[in-house]
């Protein structure tokens, strides 16, 4: 079932709603706050894991059981300084991220917890003040494992987890955010597309199991000035890939400053037929800042005010080095401004490698598709499927590449796929 036909929460169609009213708010950094506090070691622990082998000490998804209040509290302050979107304090919520902890048993309690802090501080936001609406935003991160790359020079297909684990992993994540009652799921800073692959397939599962469906934000992460995420794509090659999952809004967030982001934000606002989003760190990285980052609040707002003024945004936040002083600046230079109005596209074909291809049907658009990479039709290639002897497979890609195809269909049938699986 295309995710599109399944029904939409209330909360979801809410939000829908508003942002075609006007620019919304994300809240800003959890672990910039967090880091102020100054917690110990024994704020991490608490009395339930006094006992804990190895250290728990920047474990900051798990204060949502440990420290409730501190995390309560910080929630409160990003939606008094004007958020309309509070991400739950799951960014680590995977077993794959909870490994380095030796807590994997506690992912789904984690999500479970954190849910419920934030509902609390929006519960208590509404009730004191009737009339305004906020939502909760189950925070999805990109887990500390690449599937794109390999971490030995010397073995390029060496790769520390595959694809269905960590399917596998995210899919005990967003079970547990939904179920909870997150209002929509937030994937961010999203560094490598294969990942996020696995964490899409996981969310459709999801969604197909429950017959209904939340609202998607995806927001990716340019690493510095190549322009490129750190596999390797560009923002529109990065668009291209996700554009299928049918999301809510994508967007940027994480690692460059608003004035490094603008540019990409830009391209996504003129290729991207829904809502963007844009939540900056406070400028690049400064050390011997008190937040390790030098934007304060009003140079933050008065960057972001000019991607308002523009028209490229329809959603507004901070990441690293914000705190609620930052998310009030933005909102109060930014709200006298209209959101980005959603354009058509015209349609194409739209792929993407590293590069984007975009094929709009005209004289020009021939290009050299490589076949032999389907099983129905070449035996060799589907004898290497069947027993699992990918590095010969991957050869007759890269023949048909080398011999100037553009674009490789990959096709398989069920039992390969499961023989893909093993």
């Amino acid at each position: 079932m295309s995710r599109q036909r399944l029904p939409l929460n209330p909360a979801g169609e809410r939000l829908e709603a508003l942002l075609r009213q006007r620019i919304v708010y994300l809240d800003g950094a959890m672990g910039t706050m967090i880091q102020q506090l100054k917690l110990q070691e024994a704020d991490y622990r608490g009395d339930r894991f006094k006992d804990h082998p190895g250290q728990l000490k920047g474990n900051n998804d798990l204060l949502v059981i440990t420290k409730p209040a501190v995390v309560r509290d910080i929630h409160r302050a990003y939606l008094d300084a004007g958020a309309d979107i509070l991400e739950t304090n799951t960014f680590n919520g995977t077993s794959i991220a909870m490994e380095d902890y030796a807590m994997t048993h506690l992912v789904r309690e984690l999500n479970t917890e954190a849910v419920k802090v934030a509902r609390e501080a929006v519960d208590a936001f509404k009730a004191a003040n009737p009339g305004k609406d906020a939502f909760v935003a189950g925070a999805i991160g990109p887990t500390n494992k690449t599937l794109s790359m390999s971490r030995d020079v010397n073995d390029s297909a060496k790769r520390d987890v595959t694809f269905v684990q960590v399917r596998d992993s995210y899919r005990e994540q967003v079970d547990a955010l939904i179920d909870a009652g997150a209002d929509l799921l937030l994937c961010e800073t999203v560094f490598d597309t294969l990942v996020l692959k696995a964490a899409l397939f996981a969310i459709d599962e999801a969604f197909e199991a429950r017959g209904f469906r939340i609202p998607l934000m995806i927001s990716g992460t340019i690493t510095d000035a190549s322009g490129r995420t750190l596999t390797g794509q560009t923002t529109e090659a990065f668009w291209n890939s996700v554009r299928h999952a049918q999301p809510l809004s994508v967007g940027m967030n994480c690692a460059l400053g608003g004035e490094q982001m603008r540019p990409h934000i830009a391209e996504l606002a003129k290729k991207a037929d829904l809502f963007v989003s844009c939540y900056p760190n406070a400028g690049l990285p400064n050390p011997l800042s008190p937040t390790g980052f030098p934007e304060g609040p009003e140079d933050t707002a008065a960057i972001l005010e000019t991607f308002a003024r523009d028209g490229l945004v329809n959603v507004l936040g901070g990441c690293c080095g914000t705190t609620p002083a930052h998310i009030a600046a933005i909102r109060r230079r930014t709200e006298k401004y209209p959101a980005r109005p959603l354009g058509a596209i015209p349609p194409a074909l739209q792929l993407a490698g590293l590069e984007p291809l975009n094929l709009f049907g005209g004289a020009g658009d021939f290009v050299n598709v490589g076949e032999r990479t389907n099983v129905a039709g070449s035996k060799i290639f589907k004898g290497h499927i069947e027993k699992g002897d990918y590095r010969s497979a991957l050869r007759v890609a890269k023949q048909q590449i080398e011999a100037g195809a553009t674009i490789i269909d990959l096709t398989l049938t069920r039992g390969c796929s499961t023989a893909l699986r093993r």
